[in-house]
């Protein structure tokens, strides 16, 4: 084998990455190294150049832009919301609104322990300096010290009479200081477990923390202002306006976030070192890397870093992959950020310089960029299959070459898009409160815009004759020349969608939570609509479970359904699929990044 020589060497970064992102799916199911995960690496990866051709012969994989290695590097999902991360000594902490705090080894983002011991909800997490103890606040009104040795609670400190909204232990070890939802800041004496000095505010603490190197300096966060004050509560520094502060490692410098900017200043002059603005979202939390050298903030979905070490500050990257809110933000090294997010999912970026490939230096080597995919399409006798994205953006791929064959933009921009078929050089497609429109391809105009019935869901047949719509517990089905209602079946209230697989232009099929399939042929002249049995002939012996509305988000797989086995899986980030479909045969998969992956089974069965 030939080695690439040098520093970083390129195997090992693949090598690397692709642990990190395939974490789950090794540790818990190591066959699936050779079904799955090793086809999706990327096909500028080394690991891609030397297995893709021999696992090539059990599924197919091509690919939409990009591909290379995503930012997200780890995706780590709970049962219930992160409120809080907080870094120390290689280790993670999550504070769960379930009342657990979960500890994380900062790298593999493995599960190391489980600290219980509150009765509400984690709102605060904060690590002493030697990441040797933990401080906890909680809606439960107390504050507990852990033992991150044994994971057993040091102490428990009660006197706040409402919930605890932040906690900070000081440089030195002595102190605790907690801010609650009851205008109190409390100083508490980390021997004794005795609150020292009661700071009453005019507002709520949202936000309180010890100056990285002075203990006897605190900065609190409490309407919508940033107050700097000894442990006396009497002020020592100007007021600033602000929804969150932080510290640079060295207290040489703050970063403030306020409404759409993030401005960093020098902390013994004021003197601004750096601004910058986000173009979307509030910005409402900010971090610096435990070198100093960048600033990160969360806003809305997005997380922004920026180098302000650099001679010029500048905008490193974004990261916006993120299913829902993030709620929480930190840095674990100098080349990792980790966020949470209200989707219970924890992720892991890798970003700027750091996270480059040294190999790929040429601005031509760079992937293209697209916005979030919304819908994917799948019309398999014609070869092609179609994409929509938030920007409009209509993409029709060839399902044996994952080339895309033609891109136009539609007035769908910054609107919700649904399915879509390509029927006689005409573009059916629903978009904006669930309206209908038919779009001339060749002309590039629209031809006709129909209104439909309020839905939950959406699914134009294969043929482009009929419309599926599936809300309030009824599917309805419409013909499309004549816009008539054909149909109508009533569900068992549930959680249910319409299905992916298009078999024919009459039939739907639904599935539920539980994974089970039902479906309804609605084409049978002058008879209601006829139910298919779960074995119909045109169901293949393959089939996909999951769907993001309810599925294990970091699993996704093909089950053969005749001996129930998994026989492939989607994991990592590409588990965190926007939209799928899928016909027995090809798998045509769309993510936020703008990527679509196309996977052929054909043959599969039979391997």
């Amino acid at each position: 084998m030939l080695v690439q020589t040098g520093v970083p060497c390129k195997w090992t970064n693949d090598s690397q990455q692709f642990l990190l992102e395939h974490f789950d799916t090794i540790h818990n199911s190591p066959c699936q190294i050779y079904h799955s995960t090793l086809l999706l690496c990327p096909p500028s990866s080394w690991l891609h150049e030397c297995y893709a051709a021999e696992l090539s012969q059990v599924v197919k994989v091509v690919r939409g832009l990009p591909d290379e290695w995503g930012t997200c590097s780890r995706t780590v999902h709970f049962d219930d919301v992160p409120n809080t991360l907080t870094c120390g000594n290689s280790t993670i902490a999550v504070g769960l609104s379930s009342r657990e705090i979960i500890i994380l080894d900062a790298i593999t983002g493995s599960q190391a322990a489980v600290l219980s011991g509150h009765t509400g909800s984690v709102r605060s997490l904060a690590f002493s300096p030697g990441g040797t103890s933990l401080v906890s606040g909680s809606q439960d009104k107390t504050v507990k010290l852990w033992d991150m040795q044994t994971g057993g609670v040091v102490k428990t400190f009660y006197g706040h009479t409402h919930q605890v909204n932040s906690v900070s232990i000081s440089s030195d070890c002595t102190r605790i200081a907690s801010g609650s939802i009851d205008m109190t800041i409390c100083l508490w004496n980390i021997q004794t477990g005795e609150c020292k000095h009661t700071i009453k505010q005019q507002h709520v603490i949202h936000h309180i923390s010890f100056s990285p190197i002075d203990p006897g300096h605190l900065v609190s966060l409490s309407g919508n202002k940033i107050h700097q004050i000894n442990i006396s509560g009497h002020q020592t520094g100007p007021t600033y306006d602000g929804s969150h502060i932080s510290f640079s490692p060295d207290n040489t410098q703050f970063a403030l976030c306020n409404e759409t900017a993030v401005t960093v200043q020098n902390y013994n002059s004021g003197a601004i070192v750096a601004e910058f603005a986000v173009d979307s979202g509030n910005v409402w939390s900010c971090c610096f890397s435990p070198d100093g050298r960048f600033v990160a903030a969360a806003a809305g979905e997005a997380v922004y870093v920026w180098d302000i070490a650099s001679s010029v500050p500048c905008f490193v990257e974004s990261c916006g992959d993120q299913m829902d809110l993030i709620i929480s933000l930190v840095f674990s090294s100098s080349s990792c950020l980790i966020s949470g997010s209200s989707d219970k999912s924890v992720k892991f970026w890798k970003f700027g310089i750091l996270s480059k490939d040294p190999v790929a230096t040429g601005p031509e080597s760079a992937p293209s960029t697209s916005a979030p995919i919304q819908s994917i399409s799948l019309q398999a006798r014609d070869g092609i299959a179609i994409s929509s994205d938030s920007a409009g953006v209509v993409k029709t791929w060839d399902i044996s070459t994952g080339l895309c064959k033609a891109s136009f933009q539609t007035p769908a921009r910054h609107h919700f898009s649904g399915d879509a078929q390509m029927v006689d050089g005409k573009l059916i497609f629903i978009w904006g409160e669930w309206r209908l429109h038919i779009w001339d391809v060749g002309k590039g105009e629209l031809l006709q815009k129909l209104d439909t019935p309020i839905s939950l869901g959406l699914r134009i047949s294969e043929d482009g004759s009929k419309l599926f719509c599936l809300g309030g517990g009824v599917i309805q089905a419409w013909d499309m020349c004549t816009w008539k209602c054909m149909g109508k079946v009533g569900l068992e209230w549930g959680s249910f969608y319409l299905d992916s697989f298009r078999p024919g232009g009459s039939k739907i099929w639904v599935q539920f939570k539980d994974s089970s399939i039902q479906g309804w042929d609605f084409g049978v002249s002058d008879s209601p609509p006829v139910p298919l049995s779960k074995t119909f002939t045109e169901r293949p012996h393959l089939d996909f479970i999951g769907h993001p509305l309810w599925k294990n988000r970091n699993l996704a797989w093909i089950k053969d359904i005749v001996t129930g086995k998994r026989v492939f899986q989607l994991s990592g980030r590409y588990a965190e699929f926007c939209s799928v479909q899928w016909d027995g045969r090809y798998l045509v998969v769309g993510y936020r990044s703008g990527e679509v992956v196309i996977l052929d089974f054909n043959g599969f069965g039979s391997q």
